[in-house]
C-alpha cells in the first residue's frame, strides 16, 4: 500500500498532473486512433514513458509528481490501465511519486466499488477524471454518490476542464464532447460537497472566466496550469494567480505531452510574479495533498 516517502525540503516543485500512457506490457490507456491524434496536436512523438522511467525522470529534476491514467471504458470501449498497478508502482518510488487513481463514473456502483478499493487497499491520494473523455456530465445527480464517497474519504478529485487535444483533428472528434468539460459543470459538485477538494486541470480555454469564477466563489476548488506551456497562459488567469486566488493554483505539465523543463522555461516569460512562484511550484500542492515536513 502507497505510503509518502517525499521529503519537501528535497524536492523543488510537485508536478500535479502527469499521465501514465502505458503500462509494463504495453497496453495503452487510450486506443491507438486517439494516441495518434494527441501527439499531433501536441506536434509530439516522443515515448510513452511507464511508472518506473517516470520515477527516474522526476528523481533526475528533484520534483515529486502526481501520476494517474483515466478509465474510460463505456466511451471508448478500451479497457483502461489499472490504477492498482500505478499505485503498486508508485510505493516503489514513494520518495517522488503520488498516485491517483481513476474510475469510469458511467459504471455505477461498480466504479463506487473501485474507488473505495484504491483508496483503502491501495492508498491512492486523489481521483483524476475527463468528463468530455468519459462521456459524462460531472454536475448530474447520479453521480453524486461518487463525489460523497471522495468527501469522506478526504481525497480531491482533480477534472479535465477546457479544450482537450484527445480526439482533435478525427471524424466527429472521435464523437467526444468538448462541452462536458466546461468548469462551470463543476459548481454544483463544490457546492453539494463543501469538503470535496476540486482541481480544476488546465488554463479552462474557452471557459476560462468560468474558472475564475467558481473558484474565488468556492473556495474548495483549485486550478493547476497544466497542458499549455505558461507563455500561452489568458491573462485574467495570470492575474489572479498572482492575487486572489495565489494559495489554490498549481504548478501541473500534462507530461509527457509537455514537460516540466519546458514549463519551468516559458514561465519566466510570463507575469507571474517571483514572490507567488513558491507557492505555485510546491507550497500550495503540499498542503492540499497534507504532505508533512
Amino acid at each position: 500500500m502507497y505510503q509518502s516517502a517525499i521529503d519537501l525540503d528535497d524536492v523543488t516543485a510537485i508536478d500535479m498532473h502527469v499521465h501514465i500512457e502505458v503500462d509494463d506490457h504495453g497496453h495503452t490507456s487510450l486506443p491507438e486512433p486517439l494516441v495518434a491524434a494527441a501527439s499531433a496536436y501536441f506536434k509530439t512523438d516522443g515515448p510513452r514513458p511507464a511508472v518506473d522511467a517516470v520515477a527516474q525522470y522526476y528523481r533526475e529534476r528533484r520534483m515529486a509528481a502526481v501520476v494517474f491514467t483515466v478509465d474510460a471504458r463505456t466511451q471508448l470501449k478500451h479497457q483502461p490501465l489499472s490504477s492498482a498497478d500505478i499505485a503498486r508502482a508508485a510505493a516503489e518510488h514513494a520518495d517522488v511519486l503520488i498516485p491517483f487513481g481513476s474510475v469510469d463514473p458511467r459504471t455505477g456502483e461498480a466504479a463506487l466499488e473501485l474507488a473505495d478499493r484504491l483508496i483503502q487497499e491501495e492508498g491512492v491520494r486523489g481521483f483524476k477524471f475527463h468528463p468530455t473523455v468519459q462521456g459524462f456530465d460531472p454536475g448530474h445527480d447520479e453521480y453524486a454518490p461518487l463525489w460523497g464517497l471522495l468527501e469522506r474519504a478526504g481525497v480531491p478529485a482533480l477534472f479535465h476542464t477546457g479544450q482537450t487535444g484527445i480526439g482533435a483533428g478525427t471524424p466527429g472528434g472521435y464523437g467526444l464532447r468538448l462541452g462536458l468539460s466546461n468548469p462551470i459543470l463543476l459548481d454544483p459538485i463544490a457546492a453539494d460537497f463543501p469538503d470535496l477538494q476540486i482541481i480544476m486541470a488546465h488554463p479552462s480555454v474557452p471557459w476560462q472566466d468560468e474558472a475564475l469564477s467558481v473558484a474565488t466563489h468556492k473556495h474548495n476548488t483549485w486550478i493547476d496550469l497544466s497542458g499549455w506551456s505558461p507563455k500561452y497562459f489568458p491573462a485574467e488567469l495570470v492575474r489572479y494567480a498572482n492575487s486572489v486566488l495565489k494559495q489554490r493554483v498549481l504548478f501541473g505539465t500534462d507530461y509527457p505531452m509537455l514537460t516540466p523543463d519546458r514549463w519551468l522555461r516559458d514561465v519566466q516569460t510570463t507575469g507571474l510574479k517571483p514572490d507567488v512562484l513558491p507557492g505555485i511550484l510546491k507550497d500550495n500542492a503540499a498542503r492540499l495533498l497534507g504532505l508533512a515536513r
